[in-house]
């Protein structure tokens, strides 16, 4: 395929369907744009830092399309590396965020009137930053290398919790770690750069879904540095550490590393294909639905010893299932139509697949024929 026409899709994929899940898996890591004090001192200040994610981003991602364009499956990451990364990049989200949390409690606490300087958590005589009348001098009597903090605000300063703006080079690293923080529409796309064959093929294709999801992570870092100097700077950690753990808990299911509870089986399109067909040829059949709400059937049944082949199917789906990672190897399903994965005989046993995000498990049951 041509690099523009892979260019195109990517760009197509990132603006209708990777919005809302790489925002949601990689819009954690936006938590690190905020200053170390919690403020962003204008909106002018605010963009620099989240094009500076923007840019390492996109870098990252065409530098990976590219590598894997040019070596194909020999780069990938397996479904089992991909979900220790996801509780990696999910646990850094969560200790940022309680950073943020309580250099927010600190600031609070520091600026009431009154309120002793050991219960913000700094010894008793500490001279915090902003105190007394704000004047930046000695008192007349006090001892040699007394150290007193600048008032907070002042241009140059960066004394202890001052508000310096995080460096474009940690911005860019950050946007940078989004390649190993994979939503379910990042791994379709690399499976695509995998199949075209060529470095300029597979740059394009994750060139295109870089910029395609640019603009949702844009507004969310911007949204992010602003509430960062506002009163609402709690909700801005609280829901950081919500996309924290939404990130650890997808790749320890990706993992399998949770206990597994089968689904509940709600109306399924496909509910007379809970157990498979043996056809004359020896071969069982399934029919699974790969739908925007889960997998149906979410259990089904198979005998063990036997070689199976299980159709996905889909119809105008474009979720997390659209890629799923089943017997070690990722499958990208189609919007709507139908990928054929054939399996060999098995032993007794479960065989446990999971969408490309971790939120949504299947599982198939291997029976001793009787």
């Amino acid at each position: 395929m041509h690099p523009a026409a892979l260019f195109a899709g990517g760009l197509a994929a990132g603006l209708a369907a990777g919005t809302a899940s790489c925002a949601a898996v990689q819009g954690g890591l936006l938590i690190g744009l905020v200053s170390p004090s919690g403020h962003t001192h204008g909106p002018s200040r605010a963009l620099p830092p989240v094009a500076a994610f923007l840019t390492g981003r996109f870098a990252a991602h065409t530098a990976l399309g590219a590598l894997l364009g040019l070596a194909g499956a020999i780069v990938r990451i397996g479904p089992r590396t991909r979900a220790a990364l996801l509780v990696a990049a999910g646990t850094a989200v969560v200790v940022l965020a309680v950073r943020m949390l309580r250099r927010r409690r600190d600031t609070g606490c520091a600026s009431a009137r009154g309120t002793p300087a050991a219960e913000c958590g700094h010894p008793p005589g500490h001279a915090s930053a902003g105190g007394g009348h704000g004047h930046d001098h000695v008192p007349r009597g006090s001892a040699p290398g007394h150290a007193v903090t600048a008032p907070a605000g002042l241009p140059g300063t960066a004394g202890r919790g001052g508000a310096r703006s995080p460096t474009l080079a940690r911005a860019a690293a950050l946007g940078m770690a989004t390649i190993f923080v994979p939503c379910g529409v990042t791994v379709g796309m690399e499976v695509v750069a995998v199949s075209a064959g060529s470095a300029l093929g597979g740059a394009a294709a994750l060139a295109g879904l870089a910029l395609g999801t640019a603009p949702a992570l844009a507004a969310l870092g911007l949204l992010v540095r602003r509430l960062a100097s506002t009163r609402w700077a709690a909700l801005a950690g609280v829901a950081a550490m919500a996309a924290g753990l939404f990130t650890a808990g997808s790749g320890l299911r990706l993992g399998g590393w949770l206990p597994d509870f089968p689904p509940v089986q709600f109306g399924s399109p496909a509910a007379a294909a809970g157990r498979a067909l043996t056809g004359t040829d020896g071969v069982q059949r399934l029919t699974i639905w790969a739908t925007a709400e889960g997998f149906r059937p979410g259990v089904a049944v198979a005998s063990a010893g036997r070689p199976v082949e299980i159709a996905f199917r889909t119809k105008d789906n474009r979720g997390c299932t659209r890629t799923l990672a089943i017997d070690d190897r990722d499958l990208v399903l189609p919007v709507t139509g139908e990928r054929v994965v054939r399996l060999a005989a098995r032993p007794e046993g479960r065989l446990r697949y999971a969408c490309g995000m971790g939120m949504y498990v299947g599982f198939i049951r291997f029976e001793r024929v009787p």
